[in-house]
C-alpha cells in the first residue's frame, strides 16, 4: 500500500490537492494519504494531522506576523515525517511554506513532487534552483509554465489546470445571469477579508445611491462564518450570503464580480463572468512586491491572455470609488459586458481540456514507480 503525505497550504490549494487524491484513490484504491489540508482533502480521504486554515495568510508583513506559529508547524511536521516515512511528498502551491517542508522532507531521503509549482516566474526567480535541488518533478497547471521550469532545467510536466473539471462549464452554460446580480468574492483570509468587504459595500452602496436595480450577493469562503462578513458589510445595503455548496452555480448567476485576486479570478474566467480584480496588502508587503514582481498583472485570467481583460484595482486603487465606476462602465454598455465573456471563451481553451486531475495522477504515480 503507498502512503503519500498532501502537503496543501491554503484553501485553493486544498481543493485542487482533493481533486488530486481523488484521482489517485481511483486508480490506487488502497492508497493512503496524510498531511496537511482542509475541508476538501478530508471529503478526499485524508488524513489532516494539520489545518490549512492556521496558515491561510498573504504578504510579506502578513507571513512575518504567522512566523512564529508557521516554525513550530514545521518542527511537527519533521517529527511526523521521519515517524511516518510516506513514499512521497507532494506540495501543493503555498511557497513560503512548503519549500521548507520540502527541504525537510529531502533531508529524510523522501521524494518530493510539487504539484502546482509557486509563481517563480513572477518575481523571485532565482528559487528555480531551490526546485532544481529539492524537487524531483513538478506537475504544472499554468499553460506558460512548462517552457519557463524547461528552460532551468527542472522535470516538468503540463497536466492542465484542475478548474476546467471543478467548474464543468458544460453544465453552467445552461444557467443564464440573474439580471442586476453582482457577484461579491472578498477571500478566504482574515486579513484581505477585512481590507476589501468594506470597499465592496461602498461600492455596493456608490451603485444603489445611483439608482440602479441591483442584488449583491457574496460568496463566502467555507471558513469564512457569515457574521464575520456581516459585520464588515454596510448595515444599510442589502446583501445575500451564498453557501459555498453552490459556489459556481452562484458565480454564472452574477452579471458580472467584485473579487480578490488569487484562485477565485480564475474559477470566475471559466464560469463566464466578467470580473473587477481588487488586492490589498500592508504597506510593506505592497513596497516589497512592487520591487521584486516581474509581470505586469497579478490576475491568472489576464496572464494568461496576456492582456488585461480582466481590471484590476490594487492597493491605493481598491477604493469603493473606483470598483463602482468599473461595474457602472460594464452595467451602462452592455456590450462591454458581452465582449468580456466571448473572450473567456478563449481562456477555457487554454486552459486544456478536462482530466487535469485524473492526468497529474497518472504522471505523479509513474514518476513515484520509476523514482524520477
Amino acid at each position: 500500500m503507498k502512503n503519500i503525505w498532501i502537503n496543501a497550504g491554503e484553501l485553493s490549494g486544498d481543493m485542487q490537492a482533493a481533486a488530486l487524491l481523488t484521482a489517485l484513490r481511483e486508480r490506487e484504491p488502497d492508497i493512503a494519504a496524510v498531511g496537511m489540508g482542509g475541508p476538501h482533502l478530508a471529503l478526499a480521504g485524508q488524513k489532516n494531522l494539520f489545518r490549512v486554515e492556521s496558515l491561510s495568510v498573504m504578504g510579506i508583513a502578513e507571513v512575518f506576523t504567522a512566523l512564529p506559529r508557521a516554525l513550530r508547524m514545521l518542527g511537527e511536521i519533521k517529527r511526523e515525517l521521519a515517524r511516518l516515512r510516506p513514499d512521497a511528498v507532494v506540495l501543493v502551491d503555498a511557497p513560503e511554506f512548503n519549500f521548507r517542508v520540502a527541504k525537510i522532507a529531502h533531508g529524510l531521503g523522501i521524494p518530493v513532487y510539487y504539484f502546482i509549482p509557486p509563481k517563480i516566474w513572477a518575481w523571485r526567480t532565482g528559487r528555480v534552483r531551490f526546485l532544481q535541488q529539492y524537487v524531483k518533478r513538478l506537475f504544472c497547471i499554468l499553460p506558460f509554465e512548462p517552457a519557463f521550469y524547461a528552460k532551468h532545467g527542472v522535470a516538468v510536466d503540463y497536466v492542465g489546470n484542475p478548474l476546467v473539471d471543478m467548474v464543468n462549464w458544460p453544465e453552467l452554460s445552461k444557467l443564464s445571469p440573474v439580471p442586476g446580480r453582482i457577484g461579491l468574492m472578498p477571500g478566504s483570509r482574515r486579513k484581505e477579508v477585512e481590507a476589501l468587504l468594506p470597499a465592496f459595500g461602498k461600492a455596493a452602496r456608490i451603485l444603489l445611491d445611483q439608482g440602479r436595480d441591483l442584488s449583491f450577493h457574496c460568496l463566502r469562503a467555507p471558513n469564512m462564518p457569515e457574521e464575520k462578513l456581516r459585520a464588515l458589510w454596510p448595515a444599510d445595503v442589502p446583501v445575500t450570503f451564498d453557501a459555498p455548496e453552490n459556489r459556481y452555480a452562484a458565480m454564472r448567476s452574477c452579471m458580472c464580480m467584485l473579487a480578490a485576486s488569487g484562485t477565485a479570478t480564475l474559477e470566475t474566467a471559466l464560469a463566464g463572468v466578467p470580473t473587477v480584480v481588487s488586492y490589498r496588502v500592508a504597506p510593506l508587503s505592497a513596497l516589497v512586491g512592487r520591487w521584486l514582481i516581474k509581470v505586469k498583472w497579478v490576475s491568472l485570467t489576464n496572464l494568461i491572455m496576456g492582456r488585461e481583460l480582466f481590471p484590476e484595482l490594487l492597493q491605493e486603487h481598491a477604493t469603493g470609488e473606483a470598483m463602482a465606476a468599473q461595474l457602472a462602465a460594464w452595467l451602462d454598455v452592455p456590450a462591454q459586458l458581452e465582449g468580456v465573456r466571448s473572450r473567456l471563451d478563449e481562456l477555457r481553451r487554454r486552459c486544456g481540456e478536462p482530466g487535469s486531475a485524473a492526468r497529474a495522477a497518472e504522471n505523479l504515480l509513474e514518476a513515484m514507480k520509476k523514482n524520477e
